[in-house]
């Protein structure tokens, strides 16, 4: 216990609890509550996800940093993330489909496809301990979407079900911020279920996906340094919906780049030269 790092399992556990947050602000969404505080559940629950990743991000960093990564920590880690891109997402989905009222069925389905998602989760977690090495320079590229990646794709959508009406209708102040709400709502329940049966495959497939981290690590990191830029300037540009675009195009460009390249680009664009192992 005294080779335990504080600050970094401390950063981990706080990703934990900024999961276990989002599972209970999502537990306050339920028939009966104003739609004002259903936007505002929604949008913290996504919002305590997407802090669960700068949580995630930052243990890591700081266990390297300070050298103290352990194999207690990379445990630890895993069993935060199983809560907070695993759980909560899921937990989430099941408040953003279609409830039991309208359609038993399709709730039912909603549940199984959630705990689906909750599974490729841990199998994900559980795959990535398995194959990661203890050597950072190892790896670039990731096996299969990483499940903070597939969080974010439905943490977004609950941000822009919470806290995109009523800042779209403070620009237009013709639309009402009622039939917005409807709007965005159906869309989200149609959307939601769909997308999370993607990326829940997505997470236990062998497609590549870049470890933006790494990236940096070598001498040409142009390419990344413009993706960054584009992202900053979606977050300027679409604030409320700069989330959304950043995470299902991260979630969905990567796959259909690799089909492009294994089924359409000319045999020396399909292989290229490797940059690394996968993890």
């Amino acid at each position: 216990m005294r080779k335990i790092a504080i600050l970094p399992t401390l950063l981990t556990l706080g990703n934990g609890v900024c999961g276990f947050a989002s599972i209970t602000m999502a537990s306050k969404i339920f028939p009966g509550v104003s739609p004002e505080h259903i936007d505002r559940f929604f949008a913290a629950a996504g919002w305590l996800i997407i802090f669960a990743m700068v949580f995630d991000v930052l243990d890591g960093y700081v266990a390297r940093l300070s050298k103290t990564a352990s194999k207690f920590g990379g445990e630890l880690d895993s069993l935060c993330d199983a809560v907070s891109f695993g759980v909560a997402p899921a937990f989430l989905l099941l408040k953003m489909g279609p409830g039991w009222e309208p359609n038993p069925f399709l709730h039912q389905l909603l549940a199984g496809i959630a705990a689906l998602y909750m599974v490729c989760t841990i199998l994900r977690l559980a795959r990535f301990n398995v194959d990661n090495t203890p050597d950072p320079d190892s790896h670039k590229r990731f096996r299969g979407l990483p499940s903070p990646g597939a969080a974010g794709c439905l943490a977004s959508l609950a941000i822009v079900r919470g806290d995109f009406p009523g800042n779209f209708v403070q620009l237009f102040s013709d639309v009402s911020q009622d039939a917005l709400r409807q709007t965005i709502q159906r869309s989200v329940e149609i959307f939601s279920p769909m997308g999370a049966l993607v990326v829940a495959l997505l997470m236990v497939s062998i497609v590549p996906f870049p470890h933006f981290g790494k990236q940096f690590r070598g001498k040409r990191h142009g390419g990344l340094l413009i993706q960054i830029l584009l992202a900053v300037l979606v977050i300027v540009m679409v604030r409320d919906l700069a989330f959304m675009i950043i995470f299902w195009g991260y979630a969905f460009f990567f796959p259909l780049r690799a089909a492009y390249l294994r089924y359409v680009a000319p045999p020396s664009q399909a292989n290229p030269r490797p940059e690394g192992g996968i993890s």
